[in-house]
């Protein structure tokens, strides 16, 4: 596959970058990190030859300056929040993080609980990091908050919070989610540390949208999409155009809070270092673009990944109507339109060649293959090994595996395990080439091309089941449906 991004460029560039800003604020520096420290696929989708895991390999070449606060808001644990791609609660994935963390050599000191007023499920939290070892601190809800500076920046405001002890020069603040309270945890800090008299700073590293490309750069469309449900939207950054007569791009939520922003740091410090939100951030994804006409084809195909994803979304849930909308909108400012999938085309015609649920799968060399429904494959199961004889070089018309392997497990599932559906999934289909690869060479040929797959873009004519979703994303195939199930039935748990 094209590239389009330089990744080790990217890692070097952004490292000098952060180094600077901590020099540039006498040696201390609270860092708010946006998005994900690692398995950042949509970066990956959309910057061809962006690593998922790029900016965590970015913080380890100045692993022996960080430290990591994990924050966590107090009405996300009440709430039992979970996150949708993980499908685990708020609470459980802080642990999660500090666990990935730690395994990589981090040092992550403690989890700040914000926005704490007495919360029950709150205080069961604390009391379980406190039996792990965990250190925790309380930030508190501030009445009149973002507005009322002069209370904020008090003892009454930020005065009233724990101030969280560091001793490194770079603080990353992350979180398992939006609205966990980083910046409102960067700049309590700020307060406690000037109070205290510390020299210290603050800065943003948020990858998207990316401040030195257009408005209307596929890239940055393709945030907008991304952020869809958020009600997030690119502008020009107006103070960065008022201060240095240059345009940038920036969104509108940390716009529309940098004149508040800026009056807390000129409250805190005496002074703010920064005349725009663009100043506040420290991303260099931009400089290390090699190929744009490649990154906007790779741009342009996530906004129409996530069209279908929300459409899915609606179909399921019955909500979500305007998100679909945005992203009609988002596709016609990109240039775009459905068909312009290939997969789909091909997805489609199958379904209507055959009669039932098919799918299609454009492979690396451009090529796509499909995939049909079987009284013992479903299309998912039929795709992915029509797709690893593709990348594997295997003639399309060999069995590779035999119905004698097959009929048992189908027979296991509906006689023995009561499922209505005796066809095999995806993953089910994986395990029986993997038994059959200890004694047939070309099964396990199959087996060892299924890392060539990552990339893929597969599709579906019809709403595939959750097992199948996850063994595709599993093996990073991006994965589209049509907005319909294979039956008219209320309830859908396949």
């Amino acid at each position: 596959m094209r590239i389009g991004f330089d990744n080790e460029k990217y890692i070097t560039l952004q490292a000098e970058r952060i180094r600077k800003r901590i020099n540039s604020f006498g040696g201390k520096l609270y860092l708010e990190f946006g998005g994900k420290l690692f398995d950042d696929h949509h970066a990956a989708r959309v910057l061809p030859g962006f690593e998922p895991d790029s900016k965590i390999r970015m913080l380890k070449s100045l692993i022996d300056d960080v430290e990591i606060i994990v924050a966590i808001n107090a009405n996300d644990i009440e709430k039992s929040k979970v996150r949708g791609d993980l499908g685990i609660t708020y609470d459980d994935d802080t642990l999660r993080l500090m666990d990935v963390f730690r395994s990589m050599g981090f040092y992550v000191s403690s989890v700040v609980i914000t926005h704490y007023a007495g919360q029950p499920s709150a205080d069961l939290f604390r009391r379980r990091l406190d039996s792990l070892g965990i250190k925790s601190y309380l930030h508190y809800p501030i009445p009149g908050y973002p507005y009322d500076i002069d209370r904020i920046v008090s003892d009454e405001g930020y005065g009233k919070n724990d101030f969280v002890e560091t001793t490194r020069p770079l603080v990353v603040v992350t979180a398992p989610g939006p609205g966990s309270g980083k910046m409102a945890t960067c700049l309590s800090q700020l307060y406690h540390e000037n109070k205290r008299g510390v020299a210290a700073g603050y800065a943003k590293y948020e990858t998207f949208p990316v401040w030195n490309l257009p408005l209307k750069h596929p890239v940055n469309i393709a945030y907008e999409a991304a952020t869809a449900d958020l009600d997030d939207v690119n502008i020009i950054d107006p103070f960065h155009l008022e201060a240095y007569g240059e345009t940038t791009v920036n969104y509108n939520r940390d716009v529309e809070i940098f004149p508040v922003l800026k009056a807390m740091m000129e409250k805190i410090s005496g002074t703010s270092p920064y005349k725009s939100p663009t100043d506040m951030g420290v991303n260099m994804a931009g400089m290390a673009i090699i190929d744009d006409d490649v990154v906007c084809e790779a741009a342009r195909k996530e906004v129409i990944r996530r069209f279908f994803n929300a459409a899915v979304e609606e179909k399921r849930t019955g909500a979500g109507a305007d998100i679909v909308e945005k992203l009609e909108l988002l596709m016609n400012q990109a240039g775009v339109s459905v068909n312009q999938f290939p997969a789909r085309s091909a997805a489609l015609l199958k379904e209507e060649m055959t009669g039932r649920p098919a799918a299609a799968m454009m492979l690396p060399d451009g090529t796509v293959v499909t995939g049909k429904t079987s009284n013992l494959l479903g299309a998912a199961s039929s795709l992915i090994m029509n797709a690893l004889k593709g990348v594997a070089g295997v003639d399309d018309e060999i069995d590779v595996i035999s119905d004698a392997v097959i009929e048992p497990i189908c027979n296991l599932k509906t006689g023995v395990l009561h499922s209505k559906n005796p066809r095999l999934h995806s993953d089910e289909t994986l395990l029986a080439l993997s038994v059959s690869s200890a004694t047939d060479p070309l099964a396990k040929k199959l087996i060892d091309h299924a890392g060539d797959l990552k990339g893929c873009d597969a599709f579906f004519s019809v709403i595939i089941s959750a097992a199948d979703e996850k063994l595709y994303r599993a093996l990073g195939i991006n994965v589209c449906c049509e907005p319909k199930y294979e039956s008219h039935r209320f309830y859908h748990n396949k």
